[in-house]
């Protein structure tokens, strides 16, 4: 799990949890959602991490990560 900070002006104004994913598309990552608050304004937010490489070639796996 990551944790990711969402800043405005270095101040911490959301914090989100993303878990690892294995995506429809056979790539490995992280994915997290939620709902923060910006002054007066309420943001739905997503964090999307892919990893570069690791979608599965044709007719084999994917390659091992480092």
């Amino acid at each position: 799990m990551l944790v990711v900070e969402i800043k405005e002006n270095d101040k911490v104004v959301g914090i989100l949890q993303a878990v690892e994913k294995l995506f429809k598309t056979g790539s490995r990552g992280f994915f997290g959602m939620g709902k923060i608050q910006i002054g007066e304004k309420r943001y739905q937010v997503q964090v999307q991490l892919v990893e570069i490489g690791s979608k599965p070639k044709e007719g084999g796996e994917a390659p091992k990560g480092d």
